[in-house]
């Protein structure tokens, strides 16, 4: 899972991406970089791992000009790590293109082998974001026009789409032309498109989350439909069009449970909202199997399942207090780069408040379980705190499955679901009771935001995907996905 922005101005744009990435960063803690273009189709660039703060310092910011440009920060998937990771990726043939993308492709591999042997094309990593890049700029290339217009690159857009499989939102920057955004056929990585009024001509913001428009003087326009491209020339321009026959709108349900901001909105959904009635349904299902519960408090563990855990409180009538005081210059531990450091990051992570535990039965709110490893963490620290007994309820059903689409979930072998009930999960968490949101009810939840809405992509839940997957696909991505393997290319990329 990745941030991605891009902006368009009348004025040098590094200062807004760069704040536009500071809230990303909740998206991405791998690496972060950015490419600005200026009036005279210079591209000025700078990019490394770490977080946003760390990679672009003063000398960085004065050196980077330019009045259009696109940012990232890096969340790795099923690639690797390292410094040529970092984004936006940046090919010379066509123009000169730079891309930042949010997702995965299903069929990264078969599409590098065409791009080596049948279109002369060299690959440096093992990114699906290479691929990307060059599968767009090979078919922009091949209408051999010196200068593109945006007929010509929603041409190769429409033949982009109809090569790749899996998810992906993207933000190309054409020196010397424009910025272009695109959005896979069913909608699965949100993108939005926000609009002000400059001194002389409109200027744009292209995001992964719209929370940041107001803080610019962005008002938002829309979110980008699925399939559609937007081209916003250098000059402030906008063109935008369909650029496949058959769309879907199957936003990733896991955005509204953990990825984005609480004040964002996807695909008209208000993300807190949808926390909120998650909160709700859990407490209704709480009722129906113990309406005779001896819960004494309700405390989330912050910070994602935060709105849910109060909103169930509320139901319940029961206290809701914030019994972790939590560390904000520790990263999210479902993201962090060694999966290692998950294991002893919990205790640097959250301070404990003795007093809300002491003697209580505590509920506690997360908003998923994936290994199980920091909610054993968290119950044992309650316990030693005095609590009675710990219940554990999860705003998301039990994750038993791969996530193919730009969640680096581990290998389904160590999802401390994929092969146990509900009452194995709570034994091995040293939980009292365990309580997991029901799909259905995590879909209503979400839904109700956008009725329009029909489907939503649940695979981590189901293991049914809705892309083509090549054979042996899963297979490989379970194998590349284990800790061990991961571990080492994490410690070879850090030494580098």
């Amino acid at each position: 899972m990745c941030g991605i922005v891009g902006i368009s101005s009348e004025t040098n744009v590094a200062g807004e991406i760069y704040d536009s990435l500071l809230m990303l960063q909740h998206r991405g803690q791998d690496a972060a970089g950015m490419v600005v273009c200026d009036k005279s189709d210079k591209l000025n660039s700078r990019k490394s791992m770490g977080y946003v703060r760390d990679v672009f310092g003063q000398r960085h910011m004065e050196k980077l000009i330019g009045n259009y440009g696109i940012g990232h920060v890096r969340y790795p998937t099923a690639g690797g790590n390292g410094k040529e990771f970092a984004q936006p990726m940046y090919v010379n043939s066509p123009y000169g293109i730079s891309i930042a993308h949010n997702g995965n492709l299903t069929n990264a591999k078969q599409l590098g082998n065409e791009l080596f042997h049948a279109e002369m094309r060299h690959l440096q990593t093992d990114s699906d974001s290479e691929v990307l890049l060059n599968v767009f700029a090979h078919e922009l290339a091949k209408q051999r026009e010196i200068y593109p217009t945006a007929k010509n690159i929603f041409k190769a857009v429409r033949k982009t789409h109809i090569r790749c499989d899996g998810a992906y939102a993207i933000l190309a920057l054409i020196t010397g032309y424009g910025i272009v955004a695109f959005r896979d056929i069913n909608g699965i990585r949100p993108l939005s498109i926000g609009m002000r009024k400059g001194k002389k001509r409109d200027e744009y913001i292209i995001a992964s989350e719209d929370a940041l428009f107001v803080t610019l003087g962005f008002k938002k326009m829309r979110d980008i439909d699925p399939g559609e491209a937007i081209f916003i020339d250098k000059d402030g321009n906008l063109f935008s069009e369909q650029c496949a026959q058959e769309t879907h709108i199957r936003p990733c349900i896991f955005e509204y449970v953990y990825f984005s901001r609480p004040d964002s909105k996807i695909d008209e959904i208000s993300v807190y909202k949808a926390r909120m009635r998650m909160g709700s349904k859990l407490a209704k299902q709480i009722n129906e199997i113990n309406p005779n519960h001896d819960i004494d408090v309700v405390i989330p563990i912050p910070d994602s399942s935060t709105t849910a855990a109060h909103q169930l409180a509320v139901d319940l009538k029961v206290p809701f207090r914030e019994g972790f005081v939590k560390n904000r210059y520790i990263g999210r531990t479902f993201i962090m780069p060694f999966q290692e450091e998950r294991k002893k990051s919990v205790r640097r992570k959250l301070n404990i408040l003795d007093l809300e535990f002491k003697d209580k039965n505590v509920l506690l709110v997360d908003d998923s379980i994936v290994r199980g490893t920091t909610s054993k963490k968290i119950i044992e620290m309650v316990r030693e705190a005095g609590a009675k007994k710990v219940y554990f309820a999860s705003a998301a059903p039990a994750i038993k499955f791969q996530n193919l689409y730009g969640i680096d979930m581990p290998a389904m072998s160590e999802l401390i679901a994929s092969n146990r009930t509900n009452e194995e999960v709570a034994s091995v968490i040293n939980a009292d009771w365990l309580i997991y949101q029901t799909l259905d009810d995590l879909i209503e939840a979400v839904k109700e935001g956008n009725p329009d809405i029909k489907e939503f992509e649940t695979s981590i839940f189901t293991g049914k995907y809705i892309t083509p997957l090549v054979e042996n696909y899963l297979e490989e991505l379970e194998n590349s996905r284990k800790d061990e393997l991961k571990i080492q290319r994490e410690k070879s990329a850090f030494k580098g």
